[in-house]
């Protein structure tokens, strides 16, 4: 059996009726479903091609000209 409402309880339950409209609710969470998951998945590709394309550049330039590259881009 439910606990019977008071004054305050029932004051609360209208206020939040909006909550539960059917056009409020999470439906673009059930019509995407994973859809955080593939874009943290994709941003973390992402930055570790970014961080192995950067390492294998500065290496290449290095093998090629080892005397006049130190590994700074100011220089």
């Amino acid at each position: 059996m439910a606990k019977q409402l008071g004054t305050t309880g029932e004051f609360f339950r209208r206020r939040d009726e909006w909550r539960k409209h059917p056009m409020l609710s999470s439906q673009m969470r059930h019509a995407v479903p994973g859809l955080g998951l593939g874009v943290a998945a994709f941003v973390v590709y992402c930055i570790g091609e970014f961080a192995i394309n950067k390492l294998r550049f500065n290496c290449w330039l290095l093998y090629l000209m080892p005397d006049k590259y130190d590994g700074n881009a100011n220089s």
